[in-house]
């Protein structure tokens, strides 16, 4: 059951993602006056279709991606050139071409995509990605406004018996001959909730935390709110070798690899977590963390192939913040889908994983090679370009940039990416990552 509802959940969303981005493609064409001939979600064979107006609609059997067909994409070639169709690549720059001005109807040149102006294409191709891009911001405020995001409170969870020999990622357990924890010496009980720390107010584990590790071998002071009641305790926390954390959470190991540790105070007890309203401002953030993180793994992407593909097939672990393929993301669905937690959190989880889907799908298509996104943006500019220069110089305004020239870079990444992605799918179906 678990496996259907994830599947079923990430198809939906996956659908739905391809969907808005085609339409933010579609609009502004359609405002633009470009005639709109089809809007299809997915490839391969046509599931269902229905024309409205002048647009085909319809859903692909395989919801692996989209399109909108702008009528008149390429321009015909410039006057005066000779079309050469004595090679492979020269034949698919002429099919493109004729393929483009046999949508245009007797009378509607003026609505080819080709004649809109530089800026307008720039809209039109950005539309998609950008509406991506809205969605993941629309989710993650969702998630972190409305759900609320897990945050670790001042209030315990329960109380360790004892002080282990040592706090780190290796060793928390007691041991028999440990001795009593400062918690349990003070009579801090699971539920209490701890508001003052050494004479001064604490209202986040960070401030709480922070405190108690500096205060080692110092008896200080508690105040706890234990049923409704304030009631002071003193503790004394000791001084234990506590691995160190970095800034962005990782732990910090030496040149050997073996962790890095220092002294610091000690008392003893767990606290609980609660999802809390994270506020706009860290939501949006926490959306540009995802962007810039998606950017630096794009930019790295032959890398973190080839790492995926040594893990899967040389037996190694995937690295869990790797590049993963379509068949990884419905994985990770699966497995929110299958965990113990609540249902509050899975759709949490459900929610944010759509809104990274939608992060990568606003950064992958922006790059500057057809036939993605950023492609067709590249040569708008390049377009516009020519014809300011133009106009300054005083000169003939130039036609729309041939973009149909472009096309033998679009075949090589089209088979490019279809490699890329056929790595990835063996590599997720022989050596999936491990979610912890």
């Amino acid at each position: 059951m678990a496996w259907v509802i994830g599947i079923a959940v990430f198809v939906v969303g996956l659908v739905v993602s391809i969907g808005l981005h085609e339409i933010g493609h579609m609009v502004p064409a359609k405002r633009f006056g470009v005639r709109v001939s089809q809007y299809m979600v997915g490839f391969g064979p046509t599931l269902w279709s229905r024309t409205k107006g002048e647009t085909e609609y319809g859903l692909k059997a395989v919801p692996l991606g989209g399109y909108v067909r702008l009528v008149g994409m390429y321009p015909p070639a410039p006057a005066g050139a000779r079309p050469r169709r004595n090679g492979f690549f020269s034949q698919v720059v002429a099919d493109a071409r004729d393929a483009s001005t046999e949508e245009i109807r007797p009378g509607e040149e003026h609505r080819a995509f080709y004649n809109l102006s530089a800026p307008k294409k720039v809209v039109v191709m950005l539309g998609g990605p950008v509406m991506n891009l809205l969605v993941a911001v629309v989710l993650t405020l969702v998630v972190a406004v409305g759900i609320g995001v897990p945050t670790v409170t001042t209030t315990v969870g329960n109380v360790t018996p004892c002080v282990p020999a040592a706090v780190t990622a290796e060793q928390s357990e007691c041991g028999a001959t440990d001795p009593q924890s400062p918690a349990a010496a003070a009579g801090l009980e699971a539920g209490d909730t701890i508001v003052a720390f050494d004479g001064v107010p604490v209202d986040s584990w960070d401030e709480l935390s922070g405190a108690i590790q500096g205060a080692a071998d110092e008896t200080v002071p508690v105040v706890v709110e234990r049923d409704g009641q304030r009631v002071e305790l003193t503790m004394t926390p000791v001084p234990v070798e506590r691995q160190v954390v970095a800034a962005d959470g990782t732990l910090v190991v030496d040149d050997a690899g073996e962790p890095v540790t220092e002294p610091a105070g000690y008392v003893g007890f767990t606290p609980t977590a609660e999802r809390r309203s994270a506020g706009v401002g860290p939501a949006l953030e926490l959306t540009w963390q995802q962007v810039s993180g998606t950017v630096g793994i794009i930019a790295t992407l032959p890398v973190k192939v080839a790492d995926a593909a040594s893990a899967a097939f040389g037996g190694g672990e995937r690295d869990p913040n790797g590049v993963v393929s379509i068949v990884g993301v419905g994985q990770i669905a699966v497995a929110i889908a299958d965990s113990d937690n609540a249902v509050v959190t899975q759709v949490a989880g459900f929610l944010s994983l759509l809104a990274a889907l939608n992060v990568a799908l606003f950064v992958f298509n922006l790059i500057p090679l057809l036939p993605l996104d950023g492609g067709h943006v590249v040569n708008a500019l390049y377009e516009g370009a020519k014809r300011t220069v133009a106009r300054v110089r005083g000169l003939p305004r130039p036609g729309p940039a041939d973009v149909a020239r472009m096309m033998p870079v679009a075949y090589v990444m089209f088979f490019v990416l279809l490699g890329v992605g056929a790595v990835l799918i063996l590599a997720d179906v022989l050596n999936p990552i491990r979610l912890t």
